[in-house]
C-alpha cells in the first residue's frame, strides 16, 4: 500500500493562484477580499517583495489592459487602482514587511502633473524592504517643492516616476534641478520609453523598467553625485526652432480650429451629441500634447505610437477611428510653416491602417 505525497505548489503556481484571487477581488471592487488575499499570502510566508511585484503589480497591469480593451470603465479602473493602493498600504504595516533602514536615504516622487502614483508607491515599498530610508512624496510633485525637500533631507538619490509621456518636458526640468543641487536621478516608468531611451536623452543618471530592477541597480553601486558646478548639457538642440514652444502655446486654439473644421472633413461628426463633441475635443487635446512632446524630444516615433494606440482605443470603444486622418490633416495644414510638426503628423497618418485612412470621399 502506498500513499501519495500531497502536491506542494511551486512558487510560480502560488503566485499565479494569488494573482487570480486578487484580480477576482479587485475586479469585483471588493476591498476587504483583496486585502485578505495579500495579508494571507504574507501570513503563509510569501516574501513581501514578491507580493508587491509579482502579484499586486501584475494585477494592476491587467487593470490597465482591461481598461484599454473597454472591459473596464474609467470609474471601474479608478476603483481597482484605489483598491490595489489599499493592499499596498496593508502590506506595508504587516510584521513581515518591517525592516530597519541601514542603507542610504532616497526620495521617491512622481513628476509634476503625473497622477499615476502606484508605480512609485510600489518602488518605495520595495526599497524599504531592501533597507533604504525612503521619503515617498506621492503624485504630482512640483519641482520647487521637490528641491526644497532635497535641501532639508540630504537625500542620496531621487527616484523619479512618470507614466505619461506628455510629462517628459516637466521630468526634464526636474532631473536638471535635482542634479543642480548635487542629487543623482534614477528615472522609471512607461513615460521614459522602451529601454529608457528618453531617460538617457533627458540626462537621468540611471533608468529602470520596474521596482525590482531599480532596487537591484541601486544595490550594485551607488549613483555618483553630480558635481556642485554641474551644468546641464543642451542635448536638445532641435528646440532652437521654437516649434515645441509655439505648438504648446497654441494648443487651445489648435484644438478649437480642428474641432470646427472636422465637421466638414468628417461629416459623421455633425450628428455627435454634446458629450461626444466634448470627448472629441479631449482626444484632440491629447493629440496636440503628444505632438508637442514629440517635438520636444525630437522623436517622431512617440507620436506615431500614440496615434496607433489611440486608434486601437477608439475601435475598442466603438468610436470611428476614421476621424483621426482628417484631424491630423487639418493640424498639418494649420502647422504648414513648421517642418518638424508637419513631418511628424504625416508619419502619424501613414502609420494608420487603410481602414482608418479611408474617410468620407477622401483618402488621407
Amino acid at each position: 500500500m502506498t500513499t501519495e505525497t500531497p502536491h506542494r505548489p511551486t512558487a510560480g503556481e502560488a503566485v499565479e493562484k494569488l494573482t487570480a484571487e486578487l484580480w477576482a477581488a479587485v475586479s469585483a471592487a471588493d476591498e476587504r477580499a483583496a486585502t485578505d488575499v495579500v495579508l494571507r499570502a504574507l501570513d503563509d510566508g510569501m516574501a513581501p517583495e514578491s507580493v508587491l511585484i509579482d502579484v499586486i503589480a501584475s494585477v494592476q497591469g491587467k487593470v490597465g489592459e482591461e481598461w484599454a480593451a473597454n472591459r473596464l470603465t474609467v470609474a471601474e479602473e479608478h476603483a481597482a487602482t484605489a483598491i490595489n493602493e489599499r493592499t499596498v498600504a496593508a502590506l506595508s504595516v504587516h510584521p513581515a514587511a518591517r525592516t530597519t533602514p541601514d542603507l542610504g536615504r532616497i526620495t521617491v516622487a512622481c513628476v509634476d502633473g503625473e497622477w499615476h502614483a502606484l508605480p512609485a508607491r510600489l518602488l518605495a515599498e520595495v526599497l524599504k524592504l531592501r533597507g533604504w530610508h525612503v521619503d515617498y512624496l506621492g503624485a504630482q510633485v512640483p519641482s520647487p517643492h521637490l528641491i526644497a525637500h532635497l535641501h532639508r533631507t540630504d537625500a542620496d538619490v531621487v527616484a523619479l516616476s512618470s507614466s505619461i509621456a506628455t510629462r517628459l518636458p516637466t521630468a526634464h526640468a526636474a532631473i536638471t534641478a535635482c542634479q543642480a543641487v548635487g542629487v543623482p536621478v534614477l528615472a522609471g516608468g512607461a513615460a521614459f520609453g522602451p529601454g529608457g531611451k528618453y531617460a538617457r536623452l533627458l540626462g537621468a543618471d540611471a533608468w529602470a523598467p520596474d521596482a525590482r530592477t531599480a532596487a537591484d541597480r541601486l544595490a550594485r553601486a551607488p549613483l555618483p553625485r553630480p558635481q556642485p558646478d554641474h551644468q546641464p548639457i543642451d542635448d536638445l538642440p532641435h528646440l532652437e526652432d521654437q516649434e515645441y514652444s509655439i505648438v504648446t502655446r497654441s494648443s487651445t486654439s489648435l484644438v478649437r480650429t480642428v474641432l470646427t473644421a472636422l465637421e466638414d472633413a468628417f461629416p459623421a461628426m455633425r450628428t455627435y451629441s454634446d458629450h461626444q463633441r466634448e470627448r472629441t475635443a479631449e482626444d484632440l487635446a491629447h493629440i496636440v500634447d503628444f505632438l508637442a512632446t514629440s517635438l520636444y524630444l525630437g522623436d517622431e516615433d512617440l507620436f506615431t505610437w500614440f496615434i496607433t494606440w489611440t486608434a486601437g482605443i477608439l475601435t475598442a470603444r466603438g468610436v470611428p477611428a476614421q476621424s483621426l486622418p482628417p484631424a491630423l490633416d487639418i493640424l498639418a495644414r494649420e502647422l504648414k510653416d513648421f517642418p518638424r510638426a508637419t513631418r511628424t503628423l504625416r508619419h502619424g497618418i501613414a502609420a494608420l491602417t487603410p481602414e482608418h485612412r479611408i474617410t468620407a470621399g477622401k483618402t488621407a
